[in-house]
């Protein structure tokens, strides 16, 4: 079922929601994790780089699926058209309850306790005034809701320039930088060790495929989401990688690999990495710099997975009778039930600190649905050859198989990983639950049919 929403977001605002929902907190506290495993900086940057290709490659083909499906849903949509709807509703189970809720109450938990620095206020009322405060600007107005995204955006993007040029030209001590391979290099890049850390790098470019999810409201969809995935996920990919080439001038790796240590012997949380670094060139004012910096950062991450996720449910309201209430809008074709139910899953995981939990376990799943997704590409060139593609995927069949390989690499290693099999197993078991709440659902439309014939 097609929604006619009047088209208010525009391709600038599309790519904004892309660049919001990729650049967090964690390209700001992984390189501690990732330092453990490596002294040498050509395969840390190596990970930035295959991380910001897969996604990249990921983003090519989620353009050829948006052009062939345009309308909100996002790996819902997609799947639903392209192997079965009981497929499809698995995704949309999985994104409904906690794949947008968990990441948006993390946001929050960490914006909070940045912003506690700085505002006399408790972290978890700072967090939870934040997600109400813009689920109310997103349940008002598009118009008003792309503004808000926009701005914000464009002050993470401001700021993160800001960081870059300042660790680039005012560090006293920079630390000289080979970005060529050395011997021992190509094997550490090979490694199941860096198969892990790519698994959170990918981690961290997740939300490249954001637009995807309100395509209704786009303008011109087929040619605007494609444009808007690719641009987005490009932008964000250099931010990276000057990001962390900045963090490595600033400070010795073996710096950073000491201080994490500490910090898993101490209180177990990543290491504040954009800190470190910004103490050599802002010095003591570093902490509070910082501390507000990734605050600002992290409101329009928030605003961007609020915008999105929502259309998840909606479309689901829309497909499936019993959960038509998720399609509920207001006047100006919004979907207000569902936009206050996803903050309210936040909230309640913010409050019992489950999110933290929850988002490691799904991480395999939701590799499963992308995987799917681009697999689809393939499906779809098969069973539709004639089909109008207004958009193709550039570079095929290469690069959706490189997405295919390398995300298959990472599933691979984070399923037998002694410390995330069980937590993968567990989200595989959420998801099979969702699969027989499926089955009950058409039981019950279907009697529910019968009984009105």
């Amino acid at each position: 079922m097609q929604n006619n929403t009047t088209k208010q977001v525009t391709f600038r605002t599309a790519v904004t929601i892309v660049v919001a929902n990729m650049v967090g907190a964690g390209v700001f506290t992984s390189l501690g994790y990732q330092a453990l495993g490596t002294a040498s900086v050509f395969p840390l940057l190596m990970l930035w780089v295959v991380g910001g290709v897969v996604a990249i490659c990921g983003a090519l083909s989620y353009g050829e699926m948006a052009a062939l499906f345009p309308r909100s849903g996002g790996e819902y949509n997609y799947l639903s058209n392209t192997y079965h709807p009981a497929f499809g509703f698995l995704s949309g189970w999985i994104s409904a309850t906690v794949g947008f809720s968990a990441p948006v109450a993390m946001a929050a938990v960490a914006l909070g306790s940045y912003a506690s620095t700085i505002i006399a206020l408790p972290p978890q009322v700072i967090a939870i005034s934040v997600i109400v405060l813009i689920s109310l600007i997103h349940a008002t107005d598009v118009g008003i809701g792309s503004i808000f995204q926009q701005y914000s955006t464009a002050v993470k993007v401001v700021l993160i320039i800001g960081f870059i040029f300042g660790g680039l030209f005012f560090t006293q001590t920079p630390q000289p930088i080979q970005i060529t391979p050395k011997e021992g290099d190509w094997t550490l890049i090979f490694s199941a060790g860096f198969a892990v850390n790519l698994a959170f790098v990918s981690f961290a470019y997740s939300g490249w495929n954001a637009a995807a999810y309100l395509a209704n409201e786009i303008e011109n969809p087929r040619i605007n989401v494609p444009r808007a995935l690719i641009t987005g996920t490009l932008i964000v990919m250099v931010a990276y990688l000057l990001l962390n080439f900045v963090f490595l001038y600033t400070l010795p790796v073996d710096t950073y690999a000491t201080e994490q240590l500490k910090n898993i012997k101490g209180n177990g949380r990543p290491l504040e990495v954009g800190y470190l670094s910004a103490q050599q060139f802002l010095g003591n004012a570093g902490a509070a710099t910082m501390a507000g910096m990734i605050a600002l950062l992290l409101v329009s991450s928030i605003s961007a997975m609020i915008f999105a996720g929502p259309r998840v449910m909606q479309a689901m309201g829309e497909d499936i009778k019993s959960l038509n209430f998720l399609a509920t809008k207001n006047k100006k074709g919004i979907p207000v039930l569902a936009i206050f139910i996803q903050s309210s899953i936040s909230i309640i995981l913010l409050l019992t600190a489950q999110f933290n939990t929850i988002l490691y376990a799904i991480a395999f799943t939701l590799d499963i649905f992308t995987f799917s997704t681009v697999l689809g590409v393939f499906v779809m060139r098969f069973k539709a050859p004639k089909a109008e593609r207004v958009y193709k995927t550039w570079g095929y069949p290469i690069t959706p198989l490189i997405f295919l390989m390398a995300t298959g690499w990472t599933m691979y290693y984070l399923l037998t990983d002694k410390d995330r099999t069980i937590p993968s197993l567990v989200a595989l078991g959420v998801v099979l639950l969702g699969l027989v709440v499926y089955f009950i659902n058409q039981l019950v439309e279907k009697n529910q049919t019968q009984v009105n014939k």
